[in-house]
């Protein structure tokens, strides 16, 4: 059957490709025990109350309608009181505040609603899969800002040419950044910001990690002059509050931003559940500083796996983000001339360990793989002694 250029642009997600991969390790007798460190889906689980609430709204008969957006003013003014509090930022409710069903949706979406067929749109080289994505989508002509370990995974801004500036209609980043954990600062998101304002371009920040800086203070578009004009930010209760399979998530940005953005929602889904969206305002209000209390675990296995690879000889960097550590190849790898595809698939099958490839994040990501935190510290430890035993 047919189907269009735009699904043969779009390509094979590194996800759904490591998940067949994992699938088929599971079928295959005799391998060792799959130990899933590919997806930032923790095993930490939310606070009590959250869930409790979830299900005790399940019961009202509103919760199983549909919600329109009117249905969403609580939850949005519930963002509103989060973002006076977090950022010291005081932002409209119901103009500058939208629901999303996750944050993967909203920087998926926000292409169609502001682009047209062969706009131009920069987004930085490793970067989330959806950032990509949803350009494809939108049929942008996509410009690239590679990141470098030599740049500790910063952007160049001088690197892009005067001209680009100008003819740029949309810039996708993300800091704290997936898939490297490297946090970032405050001054580039100003910078971009600023460039934003300058040749009136969109900036977007993905930002589901803003919580979750386990070195510093992560930026917030919010915070920087001119984001109430050209700026748009999205966050997600999925890392920081553990409900990534709730699919809660909201964006704060411009007016005409959150408009149009409403606006292509409004064709492609409803809102989610009130019971759901229950629970996010009680993760916003009653639990706004638990992400805060996740930090130590995450340290602990970060630290703990680092012990380990780097004892087994297996040169990591630190991350100052939680939930990834971001890996180059060891060196045999490279002598060997395994690509990063290729390493994750071996050691997959000889550890039963599941990385990422970074050459999913982009061309930027070649050479490296992400390892999530996801389980328990003990069972980190063993995977990590398992990946050094699979080197080949």
């Amino acid at each position: 059957m047919p189907t269009s250029r735009r699904l043969e642009a779009l390509g094979n997600g590194v996800f759904a490709r490591t998940d067949r991969a994992k699938q088929a390790h599971r079928d295959k007798p005799g391998l060792p025990p799959l130990i899933d460190l590919s997806l930032g889906s923790t095993d930490l689980q939310p606070p009590d109350e959250i869930i409790r609430c979830m299900a005790a709204a399940m019961t009202d008969p509103a919760s199983s309608a549909y919600c329109l957006e009117a249905g969403t003013a609580p939850f949005q003014q519930a963002v509103a009181a989060w973002c006076q509090r977090r950022f010291g930022v005081e932002v409209d409710p119901q103009r500058q505040v939208q629901l999303l069903v996750g944050s993967q949706e909203g920087t998926a979406h926000l292409p169609l609603a502001i682009l047209d067929p062969g706009d131009h749109a920069l987004l930085l080289d490793p970067s989330y899969p959806s950032h990509r994505g949803g350009l494809v989508l939108a049929g942008a002509s996509i410009c690239s800002l590679p990141l470098s370990q030599e740049q500790d995974w910063l952007p160049d801004f001088d690197a892009i040419r005067p001209e680009l500036w100008d003819q740029l209609k949309l810039f996708v980043l993300g800091y704290p950044h997936n898939p490297t954990a490297r946090v970032g600062n405050q001054e580039l998101l100003d910078q971009a910001m600023a460039r934003g304002c300058r040749h009136q371009l969109v900036i977007a920040n993905d930002n589901p990690y803003v919580d979750l800086a386990l070195e510093g203070e992560a930026p917030s578009l919010l915070r920087s002059p001119g984001w109430n004009d050209w700026g748009i930010e999205f966050f997600s209760l999925s890392k920081g509050w553990c409900l990534g399979g709730f699919r809660l998530a909201f964006a704060i940005g411009a007016e005409p931003l959150i408009t149009a953005l409403r606006q292509v929602k409004g064709v492609v889904d409803f809102n989610q559940s009130l019971a759901l969206q229950q629970g996010a305002i009680q993760a916003l209000t009653r639990w706004a500083d638990w992400p805060r209390s996740l930090h130590g675990k995450y340290c602990e296995r970060r630290d703990r796996v680092l012990s380990v690879l780097r004892g087994g000889g297996w040169s990591c960097p630190t991350p100052g983000m939680a939930m990834y550590l971001w890996l180059p190849l060891p060196a045999d790898a490279g002598v060997r001339k395994l690509d990063d595809e290729t390493f994750a698939s071996h050691v997959l099958q000889h550890s039963g360990v599941a990385l990422t490839p970074g050459s999913g994040f982009g061309e930027g990501g070649k050479g490296w793989l992400r390892m999530a935190l996801v389980r328990p510290t003990d069972e980190l430890e063993d995977a990590a002694r398992r990946l050094v035993a699979a080197v080949p």
